[in-house]
């Protein structure tokens, strides 16, 4: 285990807060349509920060950690452009405001932060005391790996999610957005506005995905310092690589597909090392180079193999995929 000083966890918080403590200020003083160039930019930005940090990681406590931040931030961002399909869903679905967007998203990213910080260190603390967590871990990835291909050309069901239908049904809830605010007064009653509701279900989905992305990251690396930087990392450029790829999210008609088998490898890396350790030292185990090497090879082919598709038939759209069939408008 890596030997992380206190005050390297320390700064290393901080200067995630303050990266978005800038976004939340940004997104609170000057509400406005993201362009392409400010995106861009913003996502150049986030990604250079992760580059710098990996490699500054890796010369301090070594090549091989270096790889296993790298593999896992990999991971990380590509499980992060699923989420990035459901907020478009989530979007769309409650109409919100071009001009509010920017907020949603970074309240969205802060509340996934928060989720998976819980469950990095309920995770960490699991497999340092039980081994057989590795085996439970990896059934969980080839579960959700097997549901994912199986609907994925689906969408969540934003409309029937459980929490926002109670919000709905026991929250008295305005007609509009009220200028971006969660909470207004109307003839001195309190109400809250749509973008509440927006929270909730941005803030239940994080939950589900971080159900599924922190075993998945447990896959290439036991460090929570590692798991914790590289999720924290994947998921501050989200925000910015929304505004820049939701005209092509649409194109990526295999992500879905390409998601579940990633899934389903490091589920069954998992389970190999679970049998490593517990029965026997001669079951194999998968190296983090070779996943490194599987999931981006996966990446670039199920990339490139939708946008040949979508250029040759330019009606396929792209779906985020469900974990559960999901009911059609007229069933319900």
């Amino acid at each position: 285990m890596l030997d992380i000083s206190p005050l390297t966890w320390a700064v290393t918080i901080g200067f995630i807060v303050a990266l978005l403590a800038v976004d939340l200020i940004l997104a609170a003083l000057r509400p406005h349509h993201v362009g392409f160039k400010e995106a861009t930019a913003w996502s150049v930005f986030y990604i250079a920060v992760a580059i710098g940090f990996g490699v500054w990681f890796g010369m301090q406590y070594g090549n091989a950690a270096g790889t296993e931040y790298f593999a896992g931030y990999i991971i990380e961002k590509s499980l992060s452009v699923d989420n990035l399909f459901v907020f478009v869903i989530i979007m769309s679905t409650f109409a919100v405001p071009d001009h509010h967007q920017h907020k949603v998203l970074t309240f969205g990213i802060v509340l996934a932060l928060v989720m998976r910080a819980i469950f990095i260190a309920l995770g960490a603390a699991l497999i340092n005391s039980f081994s057989f967590m590795f085996l439970v871990f990896g059934l969980l990835l080839v579960y959700t790996a097997i549901q994912l291909f199986r609907h994925r050309n689906e969408d969540p069901d934003i409309e029937s999610n459980l929490m926002v239908r109670g919000a709905r049904r026991f929250l008295p809830i305005t007609a509009d957005y009220v200028d971006g605010k969660l909470v207004t007064k109307v003839d001195g009653k309190r109400l809250f506005t749509p973008l509440f509701i927006v929270l909730i279900a941005i803030g239940s989905v994080d939950l589900l995905f971080a159900l599924d992305s922190i075993p998945a990251v447990f896959g290439v690396t036991q460090e929570a310092y590692i798991v914790f930087t590289a999720n924290a990392f994947a998921l501050l450029g989200l925000r910015a690589l929304f505004f820049l790829v939701k005209g092509l999210l649409d194109r990526l008609v295999y992500l879905s597909a390409g998601l579940a088998i990633i899934l389903l490898f490091i589920g069954v890396k998992l389970i190999l090392h679970w049998g490593h350790v517990d029965i026997n030292e001669a079951i194999p185990e998968v190296s983090t180079p070779v996943s490194l090497s599987v999931v981006i090879g996966v990446l670039v082919v199920v990339t490139v193999a939708s946008l040949i598709k979508t250029r040759m038939s330019p009606e396929e759209k792209a779906h985020a995929g469900s974990l559960s069939a999901t009911k059609k408008k007229d069933e319900q």
